[in-house]
This record gives structure tokens, C-alpha cells and sequence, in this order.
């Protein structure tokens, strides 16, 4: 399409920033959601009364419909593939939640897809559109810290309900769901490639569970620099904000360092002894689906392509080999 109202559908509800990205179109208007498909009946009608739009019991029937140009996927992580590439057979515009597939073959044939059939396909990386974010890179690159010689980052929170923790749907375990976001992040913000991986992998915070809750990289990018992440579910229930996101990045010239989720007012309330964060500020989210609404309407390049989706997820598969072997190993795309 070119220019006009993108009509949208949500593929459905598993994974929880649907609802972030379902109020995100609500304030966009160039864009409407039309309908929601979700194989729960529960959750998927639920959220439609919520949105005031129709439901769809399978994704199949919500792609048939002529009156939607464009999905947003954020289903279980194993069904990106499937959901994906049905929609550019459809020739619909696809956003799709991170990380972009479980595997690198699955990545590959769903940015095949969506080339073949000239749709769009952005893959869902809000931090690159976080100001705290963007302040860093645009801080790197005017030579801040001169030439950037090694990164501490970390990604870490809670351990996300339901799903997140079966290795069949998720494809894996923190490491899956937390390195995604930080691999894009230095990717997009040093302009480098990640050539070779060593990490270490346990489940420590929640036994029991059948996927990795702990995860310490170590990342080499062409050049030779070095940088380190503690990508984890390391934070409990109760803990006062989603999680963390940080990176320090050293330079031979000086050091800056960013708090990606230190925007808050801190609350006590000595009545009930409860501590509370209380976000402000614009996150990524907004951003990151008004961009993906332009890239549908006007037919220009997303900002955050499939193939970005893909080399993030080469990262973690190459993670999670060298967890195994405890060597380092390189990325595929190395």
C-alpha cells in the first residue's frame, strides 16, 4: 500500500508486550487494529472486548480477511516462523516480536518470505528506540570515549510467567529472551559484528525449571573488542521495576555509561512498608510501532529489519553452543 489508514491485526496474546504494542496503534492515526486472533478462546476474547475490535479463533481466519493490511506477531516464540510466513503468503506487513525465530534456518526462510512476496518485515526491538538508548549511540559516535575499546552490559529481571520457561515454545531460557535485545543493541550502536561467543549457562534462581535462568557471554566483535553481558532472570517476584537494561561502554579516550529503565520516582509509603518505582518518561514501544506503521503505509525500509532479527539470533545460538561445549564458538554469519 501506499499512504492511507493501515489496518492492523494481532496475532495473538502469549507474549506480553501485545498489549503495549495494541495501545501503541490506539494513539497512531494513520493506523487502527482491526481484529485479534489467539488459539485461547479466554485470553483472545478478552483482549478483543478490551481493544474493541473482532476475534479470530485461528490466525488463518484473521489473514483471510481483506480489510487488514499488516499483523503484529507476538505468539510463542516457535510459532513466529509459522505465523510469519503465512502472512506474507497473504501479502500482509509483519512487525514481529523478538527474537525473530528459534532457529537460524526458520529466520532465514521467514526474511525469504517476506522479501518474495514484497511485504514488510520489522523485527521488534524497542530499546533501539529508547531516548536513554539513542542518547548513548549518538554519544559514541560523535567520539565521546574515543575509540570504543570493551562494553559491560546486562540484561536481567523477573522470570516472565507461563510459556517463557518451556524449551520447546521458547527455545530457550533467559539467555533466548534476554541477549536478543543487548546483540541488536551493540550491533546498531558500535557498528561491529559479533565473530565469536563464550558463555556460561544454569538455572539457579528457579529449580525446577527446564530452561536456563543464569547467562554470562562473553562476545568478541570484529576488531577485536570485547564486551561482556549478564543476561539472566535474576530478579524476584517482588522486585520493584520489570528489570534492567545497562551498558557501560570504555574508550581509549573516556568512559559512558547507560541506565535504560532508570527513568522513576522512587515511592515509600510507611504505612503499609510498601517501596515502589513508578516509571516515567517514553519508552520504546511507541516509537518502535509508529515506525513499523510508516514502513507498511509508504513502503520504506524498516528501521529494524528481519535480517537485524537474525543476526541477534545467531548470537544466542551460538551462546548456547559454547554453554555446552564451555569454548568459545563462532556466530554463523562470522
Amino acid at each position: 500500500m501506499s499512504g492511507g489508514e493501515l489496518r492492523v491485526g494481532i496475532i495473538s496474546f502469549a507474549h506480553l508486550h501485545a498489549v503495549s504494542y495494541a495501545g501503541c496503534l490506539a494513539a497512531i492515526p494513520d493506523a487502527r487494529l482491526v481484529a485479534i486472533a489467539d488459539d485461547d478462546p479466554r485470553r483472545g476474547t478478552t483482549m478483543a472486548a478490551r481493544f474493541g475490535v473482532d476475534y479470530a479463533s485461528d490466525s488463518a481466519e484473521l489473514l483471510a480477511r481483506p480489510d487488514i493490511d499488516a499483523v503484529i506477531v507476538t505468539s510463542e516464540n516457535a510459532h513466529h516462523a509459522a505465523h510469519v510466513i503465512a502472512a506474507a503468503a497473504a501479502g500482509k506487513h509483519v512487525l514481529c516480536e523478538k527474537p525473530l525465530a528459534t532457529t537460524r534456518e526458520d529466520a532465514l526462510t521467514m526474511i525469504a518470505a517476506c522479501r518474495e512476496a514484497g511485504v514488510v518485515l520489522q523485527t521488534a526491538f524497542p530499546m533501539r528506540f529508547s531516548p536513554p538508548v539513542i542518547a548513548l549511540r549518538d554519544a559514541i559516535a560523535a567520539g565521546a570515549v574515543g575509540e570504543p575499546l570493551a562494553v559491560m552490559a546486562t540484561n536481567h529481571g523477573r522470570m516472565p510467567p507461563g510459556w517463557f520457561s518451556d524449551p520447546i515454545l521458547a527455545g530457550g531460557g533467559a539467555i533466548m529472551d534476554h541477549t536478543v535485545h543487548v546483540a541488536d543493541l551493540l550491533r546498531w550502536i558500535l557498528g561491529r559484528e559479533v565473530v565469536s561467543v563464550y558463555a556460561e549457562a544454569a538455572t539457579r534462581m528457579h529449580p525446577g525449571i527446564a530452561v536456563d535462568d543464569v547467562g554470562m557471554l562473553l562476545l568478541t566483535f570484529d576488531g577485536g573488542l570485547f564486551a561482556s553481558l549478564d543476561a539472566s532472570w535474576s530478579r524476584p517476584a517482588t522486585w520493584p521495576t520489570w528489570g534492567g537494561l545497562t551498558i557501560e561502554v570504555v574508550g581509549d579516550a573516556g568512559v559512558i555509561a547507560m541506565d535504560a529503565f532508570n527513568q522513576n520516582v522512587q515511592h515509600y509509603d510507611d504505612r503499609d512498608g510498601t517501596y515502589r518505582l513508578v516509571p516515567w518518561g517514553q519508552g520504546g514501544d511507541p516509537t518502535m510501532v509508529a515506525t513499523f506503521v510508516e514502513a507498511a503505509r509508504t513502503g520504506s525500509p524498516p528501521p529494524v529489519t528481519g535480517e537485524d532479527g537474525l543476526r541477534a539470533l545467531e548470537v544466542v545460538l551460538a551462546a548456547y553452543v559454547s554453554a555446552a561445549s564451555h569454548r568459545p564458538e563462532p556466530c554463523p554469519s562470522s
